[in-house]
């Protein structure tokens, strides 16, 4: 699976400035909800939460994979955004995080969320891969290396 194939180029953006884990939520769960009216904007912040509570998905590196398990969902959605500075997000490593990719997935497909969160860590474990998108200077520029690289 490629990681570009989760992705569109709205829902990939660079340069975001937010000081806090509550607040990167809940901007990934206005893009979520952009992109699938049909789910509330509340019930994917929810389900993001509800998630982190579980333990942090800050992986490590500065990379996090913040998700969700939706019923009303009908098909995965991923969300790159990098931060233009680091966030606390009670990483495993207690790295601040500045790569976030945040996945939205149908509830009852465990199989398949569990194949998506291992591609995208997979994809995340390529330095070069994460340095590309930590200087990329726009939307267009982010999307473009997740395309070229995935």
């Amino acid at each position: 699976m490629k990681l570009s194939s989760l992705i569109c180029q709205d829902c990939s953006k660079a340069a975001v400035l937010f000081n806090s884990k509550k607040r990167i939520l809940e901007f990934i769960s206005e893009l979520a909800h952009d992109k699938l009216p049909y789910l509330s904007q509340q019930d994917i912040l929810g389900a993001l939460l509800t998630r982190e509570k579980l333990g942090s998905t800050g992986i490590g590196r500065g990379i996090a994979i913040p998700h969700g398990r939706m019923s009303g969902a009908q098909e995965p959605l991923a969300l790159v955004l990098v931060s233009e500075t680091p966030i606390n997000f009670d990483a495993i490593d207690n790295r601040p995080v500045d790569i976030f990719v945040a996945l939205i997935v149908p509830e009852g497909d465990n199989q398949q969320h569990l194949k998506t969160l291992a591609t995208i860590a997979d994809k995340l474990k390529n330095k070069e891969f994460c340095k590309q998108l930590r200087c990329a200077k726009s939307d267009a520029e982010l999307y473009q290396i997740i395309v070229d690289q995935s």
